[in-house]
């Protein structure tokens, strides 16, 4: 089933709980803030597809909060809530990017028919994305071969899989694959990411709860066990999952039964377990963050992912893949890297893999110019020659503690990246791959706004 969530920013407290209301009745997953300030925290630790926010609202309004997420999060859709004095406004809000707008005091069912479309939309991109994913399972690797063969394997047979590997290297690209090799390939994918919810949330979550059985709880919930059903559910991060929660986990493995919280009835569960994670899970074993019982249950196939050093053959076809694919998302032709780029992406060392690899091509062809990427695009102290940064740090004549040494050389990366974007902490964020107020922090921190 498609995940279509919905944020709801307004300061007025009680049309927001009216819109949020009529949101959940139709079946959509929602969250609210009461400032542009909040909801932008909110977006930077998750994501949603619309953001639907009132126009008019004390400190950052409706304009300034779709321009902060058009520059930052361009896959999410942005709605205006407007008066009938505003409406002005928020056209012209619509030349800055939102969908659309919707006055209040007007039928709510505008709202939702306005909401379905970019609803449909949105799936529509999803199911390209899963296409192109697939993409990324290609390889000419001899050991990543092999495991996309064990993987096959896997997937024909209706047993538990545990993927591990670094972040960013693909880990959910593979619970799909083989999901969608196996027997349950015509049911749901169910997906749960365990890190994102706190541990009374995702036992939640996964089990579902009664009306009444705990301040909040105003429905009736299915949980993802329930709603996995006799199809596939997918734990991303399980080593994230606290103790307490991993013994419930484990009892419904065992048993295939569930009971939501506030109910003593139990119900009967079937579905097939896929877990993916980046920790060290015999690590952590050891170190009792993880139930050796339950790893047991869970570890019935292990699928280790390779980092992306260790399938540099792939980085050619990777490259000339994510190019292509941000030239389409950006809309913006390329027709030449210069080499120094090329080289520089093709030897650089992706800690953050695959994910950090696109991160770089999207920053690379939005700053393109002329459809040419230019080697000035890369930050110089990353193509410099290596043994000449030595050099330089050896000829210092007065030794610095390694720690001053690192702030001031982070200090003054900080000042290059804000001058070439003219002090634009909104892009100089984003080019860092650190939130705003990381780097609003950093700038008090280290006295860089005094030189701006």
């Amino acid at each position: 089933m498609y995940k279509f969530k919905i944020l709801v920013v307004d300061d007025e407290v009680q049309y927001q709980e009216v819109i949020n209301m009529i949101l959940q009745s139709e079946g959509y997953e929602t969250k609210v803030a009461n400032s542009g300030e909040e909801a932008l925290e909110i977006l930077e630790k998750e994501k949603f597809q619309l953001v639907l926010t009132d126009l008019k609202m004390n400190g950052m309004d409706g304009v300034h909060l779709l321009e902060e997420i058009k520059n930052n999060y361009v896959d999410t859709y942005v709605m205006l809530i407007t008066g009938f004095g505003t409406i002005k406004n928020a056209v012209e809000a619509m030349k800055k990017g939102a969908f659309g707008y919707f006055i209040k005091g007007n039928n709510p069912g505008e709202l939702l028919r306005e909401i379905e479309k970019i609803k449909v939309e949105c799936e529509s991109v999803e199911k390209v994305e899963k296409v192109n994913d697939k993409f990324l399972l290609d390889t000419k690797n001899y050991n990543f071969r092999k495991i996309i063969k064990i993987a096959q394997k896997a997937a024909s047979a209706d047993v538990n899989v545990l993927i591990t590997g670094e972040s960013g290297t693909g880990k959910e690209v593979m619970a799909r694959f083989i999901y969608e090799n196996s027997k349950r390939k015509n049911e749901k994918f169910v997906a749960v990411n365990c890190q994102s919810l706190s541990s009374s949330l995702l036992e939640s979550e996964l089990f579902g709860h009664e009306k009444g059985s705990f301040t909040g709880a105003t429905n009736r919930r299915i949980g993802r066990f329930e709603e996995a059903h006799g199809a596939t559910l997918f734990l991303d991060e399980v080593g994230e999952i606290d103790l307490n929660t991993q013994v419930k986990l484990l009892r419904v493995l065992e048993n295939r039964t569930i009971e939501k919280i506030g109910s003593n009835k139990p119900i009967d569960v079937d579905f097939r377990l896929i877990c993916a994670t980046n920790k060290d899970i015999r690590e952590a074993i050891e170190n009792k963050e993880f139930r050796e019982d339950l790893f047991y249950r869970i570890n019935t196939i292990s699928i280790h992912l390779p980092s992306l050093k260790e399938r540099k053959e792939d980085l050619p076809m990777l490259i000339n893949f994510f190019l292509k694919k941000s030239s389409a998302k950006y809309n913006k032709k390329i027709v030449k890297v210069e080499g120094d780029v090329m080289n520089y992406l093709l030897n650089y060392e992706y800690k953050g893999n695959i994910r950090e690899l696109k991160n770089i091509l999207d920053r690379l062809v939005v700053l393109s110019d002329n459809g040419i990427i230019r080697k000035e695009l890369v930050s110089t102290n990353v193509l410099d020659n290596k043994e000449d940064e030595c050099s330089n740090f050896l000829k210092l004549e007065d030794i610095k503690p390694l720690k001053e040494i690192k702030q001031e050389a982070e200090a003054n990366y900080i000042k290059k990246v804000l001058d070439r974007f003219n002090g634009n902490i909104t892009k100089s964020a984003e080019y860092l791959e650190i939130s705003r107020r990381q780097l609003f922090n950093k700038i008090v921190e280290y006295n860089v706004k005094e030189d701006l």
